[in-house]
């Protein structure tokens, strides 16, 4: 590998070589800039988007494509208070014309308690959706009495609302991200110039990100939501900042030991190569393990961020050397690093590993208690969020959810639906009818053009996104799939948030496995051990753990979330065990390297002190990339940001600062069995092959004893 590495890095790193290499990036940029733009194009905004693949609820959706009223999405209009049947019957006329073609108002229907009204108006869907209940919301209630609310809610609003969200999501995370890690960059580097390089070359891996992505899904059907879409460009910024912290670093490093810049940049490139391509590697083929999962919007999320991970490791190891290596050495300014001149002395990070080796076991003992006790909060997590609990702030949509469900059967806005045979509809309405839990079996029914599939409306008691109404949909279905001949299949929002929270629990068995499996294996090839590899992981599932305790307590008694959404924990494991996994990368392979060179004690606290500063840099501006989520509205994005923001942090400063050097300094030699270092590293000092007090006592490189 180090050949090949040699190789390439002759071309950012070459006289010659900056310059076709920077000649290609801009031809890249101009010729894909176009495609970038089209990203949202091809974004799946479906009913299906966000379902498991080939749950009953996606079926359901699936065959409604075949009736005639496939375009038909309701809205329900909600007026209660003292005027609302004045309310109720001026707006009729004004509502009238947004309704589909072939389509009647239906209502004002009374509550039975004569408190509220209810009209249901059916839009068609093929219509731009969102501009049509925006109007429809500025006409409903514009000429109320005093004293008489409405909302506007069913589907299309949640729709509406949905959409709202996402809309703005790109420039918020776009522009909040950059900010970020423009201020970050600012207070690591102290430099009013660097900080541009890794924002320009994160500039380039974006356009190559979202035109590679806009291509495959039009091009090889990948899967891309708005979510993912969104995450796509924090993970991006993160991930590719990270890997210029860890280059610029060692570039530096190597400004102070060689006159020519070029070839401190090729070795600079050389040496940190491996760990870089060993960390975008894992990311990347650990979020393409969600490919594995049943839920399409986990697919996307996986298969789009793996994208992602590998633009950005393109630009950060060819462009941003290049531009690095024309600016020269002025770009460090006011500390511009000079050849010959030695390192600091005394660092933070070697008091920190002197503190460590002095009680390496008492250390990692003390980490583990940390983050055990954190863990401990995961048995108390309450999993699964309501439609009424997925925002920061409740929309429209949801107050209308909320007033229907004081005052009429709550699934009366969004009734299950029952796909079945027409020759056996009569039989499938009569065992749905009888089913505890529901309100009533809405009388006729649609039927698909050639009359072979009938569709039956089913209004539950309870509300649609209640664990009641849930367990009316099993037992509906249970009635259903009985009747002989009817294939009948149930689906609506209760079923699909149904299926959605047991594919979450299916996909966590699955995934999580072949995660563990893909990153042992990247582990194990670059560091040529089993017992570092195997250990590496553990802490990495230790502080997973951890986060998602500390995270639980923190959304419930400071953000006051009512739970954790159903795909927080199989997200938030696959990025903090890929991302998390990335320092200790980092840090194990420049260990290796000093340990190959100075014995296993000396090798430790040499790759702490030299990995030290950039790690922790590197690790606050992923977190801080991710943190930007918290302020979205939507409370399941705010929630994985906090989630991967506290585990990232977690590693950085306890995992990989405390807990990993210790380990590798009580195992001494056993930590690398049963790789080469493991019979061949240097000894000194009275080292044994044990990590404890004797190598402990051994002068680290560079400081003072």
């Amino acid at each position: 590998m180090r050949a090949l590495l040699q190789r390439i890095a002759r071309a950012p790193g070459g006289r010659r070589g900056k310059w076709a290499v920077l000649a290609a990036w801009l031809i890249v940029a101009v010729a894909l800039g176009p495609l970038a733009g089209k990203l949202g194009d091809v974004e799946d905004t479906s009913s299906n988007a966000f379902l498991p693949h080939g749950a009953e609820s996606a079926r359901v959706n699936t065959e409604l494509e075949k009736f005639r009223t496939d375009t038909v999405m309701p809205v329900v209009v909600v007026y209660t208070g003292a005027g609302a049947e004045e309310a109720a019957d001026a707006d009729l006329a004004a509502l009238d014309r947004f309704t589909a073609e072939g389509q009647r108002i239906a209502g004002p229907v009374p509550s039975d308690d004569g408190e509220a009204l209810m009209t249901v108006v059916p839009l068609d869907s093929e219509d731009e959706v969102t501009d049509t209940v925006d109007a429809l919301r500025d006409i409903a209630g514009a000429n109320a009495p005093p004293g008489t609310d409405v909302e506007v809610g069913g589907p299309a609003a949640s729709l509406t609302d949905s959409v709202a969200v996402f809309d703005s999501l790109d420039a918020t995370l776009m522009i909040a991200t950059g900010l970020v890690v423009t201020a970050l960059l600012l207070i690591t580097y102290r430099s009013p110039v660097l900080w541009l390089f890794p924002l320009l070359s994160v500039g380039f891996a974006a356009v190559l990100t979202q035109a590679s992505t806009y291509l495959l899904a039009e091009h090889a059907s990948l899967p891309v939501d708005p979510q993912s879409a969104g995450v796509l460009m924090v993970l991006v910024f993160g991930v590719g900042t990270d890997y210029a912290l860890l280059l610029i670093a060692r570039y530096r490093e190597e400004l102070h030991r060689h006159e020519d810049r070029h070839l401190a940049m090729r070795i600079a490139l050389t040496r940190s190569g491996p760990a870089v391509l060993a960390s975008a590697g894992t990311i990347a083929v650990g979020l393409a393990c969600l490919a594995l999962a049943d839920i399409n919007s986990s697919r996307s999320l996986g298969l789009v961020g793996a994208v992602g991970v590998v633009c950005a490791f393109l630009a950060m190891v060819t462009v941003l050397p290049a531009l690095l290596v024309l600016a020269g050495r002025w770009v460090f300014w006011p500390f511009v690093p000079r050849s010959g001149t030695a390192r600091k002395e005394r660092t933070v990070w070697s008091r920190i590993g002197g503190l460590v080796a002095r009680r390496p076991r008492w250390s990692w003992l003390m980490s583990v208690a940390v983050t055990g006790v954190l863990a401990l909060s995961t048995a108390g997590i309450s999993l699964g969020l309501t439609q009424s609990e997925m925002f920061q702030d409740k929309p429209e949509s949801v107050v209308a959810q909320e007033r229907l469900s004081e005052h009429f059967p709550s699934g009366a806005s969004d009734p299950a639906q029952i796909v079945t045979r027409t020759g056996a509809a009569a039989e499938v309405r009569t065992a749905a009818a009888g089913v505890d839990g529901v309100a009533r079996v809405e009388p006729g029914g649609d039927r698909t053009p050639d009359g072979s599939l009938t569709m039956l409306s089913v209004v539950l008691e309870d509300a649609p996104d209640s664990d009641a109404a849930k367990d009316t949909v099993d037992a509906l279905r249970t009635a259903v799939h009985a009747v002989d001949g009817a294939d009948a299949l149930v689906g609506g929002t209760t079923a699909e948030s149904l299926d959605t929270a047991r594919a979450a629990d299916r996909d966590l068995t699955t995934v999580v496995p072949v995660v563990l499996l893909v990153v042992l294996a990247v582990l194990i090839g670059l560091l040529r051990a089993l017992v570092a590899p195997v250990l590496l992981l553990a802490t990495v599932v230790v502080s997973y753990l951890a986060a998602l305790g500390a995270s639980s307590l923190l959304f419930e008694h400071v953000l006051g979330y009512a739970g954790v959404d159903w795909s927080i924990p199989l997200m938030g494991f696959v990025f903090l065990v890929a991302l998390g996994i990335d320092y200790n990368i980092f840090l194990m392979h420049r260990v290796r390297e000093e340990t190959a060179r100075l014995g296993v004690t000396r090798g430790v606290l040499e790759g702490l002190t030299s990995t030290g500063g950039v790690i922790t840099s590197a690790g606050v501006v992923l977190a801080a990339t991710f943190a930007v989520f918290a302020g979205l509205p939507l409370v399941t994005m705010a929630q994985m940001g906090v989630l991967v923001g506290i585990g990232v942090l977690l590693d950085t400063f306890l995992v990989r600062t405390v807990m990993v050097p210790a380990l590798a300094l009580d195992l001494g030699r056993r930590f690398w069995w049963p790789g080469k270092l493991f019979r061949t590293a240097p000894r000194s000092g009275g080292d044994a092959g044990s990590g404890r007090a004797a190598e402990a006592r051994e002068p680290v490189a560079g400081t003072r004893t």
